[in-house]
């Protein structure tokens, strides 16, 4: 099995898959920080990504994690003024960030639409490539951090971060980050990570809960291609893994994927 492969773990239901999942978080951070002293983390908004902020809120365990030396950032952001509630940095603050001693400086939100940029969401999507490539590694082929792990929710129509089926952002080979105008579910101007930073995580994780998954999780994973469903193209270069619940598994043909240890 290539890390490209994905692997699969299937929860009972929404409740248990994010607070399954915030354990695995806290144990993959703990353990990188073990291991070089820091760690890197892309996080995703979104009902899953929320709860699974809200239930690492929640967990004792979360102390095990040095807060201070943890990079935080984010896979896409809707260019919106800084303080609305719809953005996915304020919604994060709400369910986990606010209740943890972060380090200011290592919370490495997107710009807003209210920021030096104004409303150029380009100009706004070029400052966050340039924040991402001044933390790359001396060498790194993609001029990103080396991400430890990296959230992706899965939309109903497969689309990952602000990258959505047969629009240009999922064309881009060579920018980290994108603006994206006319997005199909609002508010339409968002800034994204592209395919090229996604791949370049050690670890992908891709979150899906709910009947309205189902459809776009089977079609994931039978592999058509980045074009018909972003998601399919999404894997890291250690290892990719699909965290589901029953039912947004519930289409995948049980014989394809072998489950992944806990």
């Amino acid at each position: 099995m290539t890390a490209a492969t994905p692997q699969l773990v299937v929860h009972r239901d929404k409740e248990l898959m994010a607070q399954a999942a915030a354990a695995r978080l806290i144990t993959r951070i703990v353990d990188a920080q073990s291991a070089r002293g820091t760690a890197s983390v892309v996080l995703t908004g979104g009902r899953n990504g929320n709860a699974l902020l809200a239930a690492i809120a929640a967990s004792p365990a979360r102390d095990a994690v040095d807060w201070a030396r943890l990079d935080l950032w984010w896979g896409d952001e809707r260019f919106l003024p800084a303080a609305d509630g719809e953005r996915n940095a304020v919604q994060a603050r709400d369910e986990l960030l606010a209740a943890v001693p972060l380090d200011p400086a290592r919370v490495h939100e997107m710009p807003a639409s209210d920021g030096p940029d104004g409303s150029d969401v380009e100009a706004a999507a070029a400052r966050y490539a340039e924040e991402l490539a001044r933390a790359a590694e001396p060498g790194a082929r993609v001029r990103v951090p080396a991400f430890d792990v990296l959230l992706l929710g899965v939309g109903p129509d497969t689309h990952i971060a602000s990258l959505f089926p047969e629009h240009p952002g999922v064309r881009e080979t060579e920018r980290t980050v994108v603006g994206v105008r006319g997005a199909p579910k609002p508010p339409p101007t968002r800034i994204s990570l592209t395919l090229p930073a996604i791949r370049a995580a050690r670890e992908v994780w891709l979150l899906a809960a709910g009947e309205d998954k189902a459809d776009a999780v089977a079609l994931a994973l039978s592999g058509p291609g980045a074009l018909l469903a972003p998601a399919s193209a999404a894997h890291g270069t250690a290892r990719t893994l699909w965290l589901l619940d029953r039912t947004a598994a519930a289409k995948i043909p049980p014989q394809l994927y072998p489950p992944a240890s806990a």
